[in-house]
């Protein structure tokens, strides 16, 4: 067996290798289901049902899509150009530490102007949480994704420090959280009943922000450059580690608005338990789009639509939640898969 490059590749393989890449981790997630004692059909037109089959379960798929576009574009950013940032879920965390700090009553100011700054600190606090792990990347060679990832214990165990002592709301009856944003910061609800909120309007923005960004300026190419090749990037005159600071600083600032975006658009103040996991997800969500800023809406969606299906599906089944962070991984998996067999072929002798 020998693998070989394909020369060319036809726009349908692109095109189908995701929605085939699906529907693969679906007939093997169908495995584990049977192995549960369940009916698969039944099982997935209950996860289906729990979260597209009313105006109720739309609406909470599109609210937990909101952070997971967010932090999918973080990452899909970042890893075009070979910077791994498996730091989401803490600089998320910072740009709700940044939220709160100045959004419960530090400064006053009206709706359309607290909103977006809001918006400004929670991004710059989410990107300035990377500069220390990019310079140790770019002027010394550290391995980002160990300095990234061991930045998310310490930033938590900072918020845990905040909530649990001077930011302790006193009218929390003992619970660790922080007191309430403002009204002015508030992120207004789309709809009359359901939890969906402005940020997801801003994260379709985002991403289409992001696909201009990549697509048409000369930022992106350097960014697109520098993940394909460095070297011949800089051969060419790019300045490969400006890029990359760059790249890194624009990733944090897009996860840092997840946490604003959980913090002024759904719960309305800072908890422990602010995130589920949006930073990690946001890595699958990324690679689901091929690191397509686009994609990164579509994959969001899928992936939300599956944990907010899965909840449905145990509550009628007895098949366990978790079975949700399975499919979401072998989708994961499959895609891989699928993008190697869209770009290389595999000869039998």
């Amino acid at each position: 067996m020998r693998i070989e490059t394909r020369e060319d590749v036809a726009l349908w393989r692109v095109i189908m290798a995701p929605p085939l890449a699906v529907l693969a981790a679906l007939v093997l997630g169908a495995g584990l289901i049977i192995w549960a004692g369940e009916p698969v059909l039944a099982s997935y037109w209950a996860l289906l049902k729990g979260s597209l089959g009313s105006s109720f379960a739309l609406n909470e798929t599109l609210t937990r899509s909101t952070p997971l576009i967010f932090t999918g574009l973080a990452a899909a950013v970042a890893f075009r150009a070979k910077f791994y940032n498996i730091g989401a879920e803490g600089q998320l965390y910072c740009g709700a530490l940044a939220a709160t700090f100045f959004g419960t009553g530090m400064i006053s100011l009206p709706p359309y102007l607290m909103i977006p700054f809001l918006m400004l600190v929670g991004a710059m606090a989410g990107g300035a949480v990377l500069i220390v792990p990019v310079l140790l990347k770019t002027h010394m060679k550290v391995d980002e994704v160990v300095t990234t990832l061991l930045l998310n214990f310490v930033i938590l165990l900072l918020a845990g420090y905040l909530l649990e002592g001077p930011w302790k709301d006193p009218m929390s009856l003992g619970w660790p959280q922080a007191a309430p944003i403002v009204d002015e910061g508030i992120w207004p609800p789309l709809l009359a009943k359901g939890r969906l909120h402005l940020g997801f309007i801003f994260a379709l923005v985002a991403a289409l922000l992001a696909w201009a960004l990549m697509r048409f300026t000369v930022w992106g190419y350097e960014i697109r450059a520098v993940g394909l090749n460095a070297s011949a990037a800089g051969f060419a005159g790019i300045g490969v580690n400006a890029t990359v600071i760059r790249t890194a600083l624009i990733s944090g600032g897009l996860a840092g608005l997840a946490g604003v975006s959980e913090v002024a658009g759904l719960k309305g103040y800072l908890t422990l338990d602010l995130s589920p996991g949006f930073g990690y997800a946001g890595i699958a969500v990324a690679m689901l789009a091929q690191l397509h800023p686009l994609g990164v809406i579509l994959s969001a969606f899928f992936i939300s639509a599956v944990y907010v299906g899965a909840d449905a599906m145990s509550r009628s089944t007895d098949i366990p939640t978790y079975i949700a962070d399975v499919l979401v991984g072998l989708s994961v998996l499959t895609i891989l898969v699928s993008v190697m067999l869209t770009r290389y072929r595999i000869r039998w002798n």
